[in-house]
């Protein structure tokens, strides 16, 4: 079975606290965009699974993605078949092009689509997905939703699909755990309204933009970041935010006319950059 799998971006994301476990509490609205990685999977004899990848080179440089037991597609394969018991092998092919280290959850996609294949395959209920990567469970659904915990609480709200983005990369990245550090010792932060974004997506969708913002991009200073952001205003972006922990940036269009001139600019400055827009599921069977 082979299916596209949707990256993400937070068009809203906080960090509210700190738990007694060390984990950090966000509140953030999650979207589903349309640039996808492609997975296939295949069942074969005996227990063992295979995993292969193919990416840009562009890709492989910047960030090397193991293909191996280490990677979280492998992981959500062994996890599906080990808690339903089945005495079954697979093997995973994943073609890359979601851009790793960009805040938009590609392996979590990746993940969630081994496990997705698997159930269409097999039959079997899909386990808590949780211990293999906090943005797995989105992906299971994917579309429009209010993320909370670490993660694990999501509630879809109005589908926000179909709004035409910019997507742009630099080279510069920051590790998570750098990020949330340096979240840590931040002083009187200006932290985004994610309860007003979730208001204007489901009662004026049109404004929603002005509540779109990111505590990660106050922290972690990223210079690519705001040379994209200007440049992506210039062009006449109605916002434009870093994604996640960085250091992927979205602008908001109006007209995908504008939004392919500033894709074609960014990329003119060697930035990775894409149009698509704002989708209401992550999986596209072929």
């Amino acid at each position: 079975m082979r299916v596209k799998t949707a990256a993400k971006i937070n068009l809203a994301l906080d960090v509210v606290g700190r738990l007694d476990n060390g984990y950090h509490a966000i509140e953030s609205v999650f979207q589903t965009v349309g640039i996808y990685d492609e997975v296939t999977v295949e069942l074969c004899e005996g227990t063992d699974i295979e995993i292969t990848c193919e990416m840009p080179q562009k890709f492989a440089d910047a960030d090397p993605i193991p293909c191996d037991e280490h990677n979280i597609a492998y992981k959500a394969a062994r996890a599906y078949l080990d808690r339903n018991g089945l005495e079954a092998g697979c093997r995973i092919h994943i073609k890359k092009d979601i851009p790793s280290q960009a805040g938009m959850g590609g392996g979590s996609s990746d993940a969630a689509a081994v496990m997705y294949c698997l159930h269409k395959l097999l039959g079997k209920d899909i386990p808590p997905t949780q211990s293999i990567g906090a943005d797995v469970p989105f992906f299971l659904t994917g579309g429009t939703a209010y993320v909370s915990g670490i993660g694990e609480n999501i509630r879809p709200i109005t589908d926000y699909s179909g709004r035409i983005l910019v997507i742009a990369k630099g080279t510069e990245g920051v590790s998570t755990a750098e990020a949330y550090g340096l979240i840590d010792g931040m002083e009187a932060p200006a932290h985004p309204d994610t309860d007003k974004l979730v208001n204007a997506v489901e009662n004026a969708p049109d404004e929603a933009y002005r509540y779109f913002g990111n505590l990660f991009e106050e922290a972690v200073h990223l210079r690519e970041v705001g040379d994209i952001e200007d440049k992506m205003t210039a062009c006449g972006a109605l916002r434009a935010v870093m994604t996640g922990s960085g250091s992927a940036v979205f602008g908001l269009f109006t007209e995908r006319e504008s939004a392919e001139i500033c894709a074609a600019k960014l990329r003119t400055d060697g930035y990775f950059a894409e149009v698509c827009e704002t989708v209401g599921s992550s999986f596209i069977e072929e």
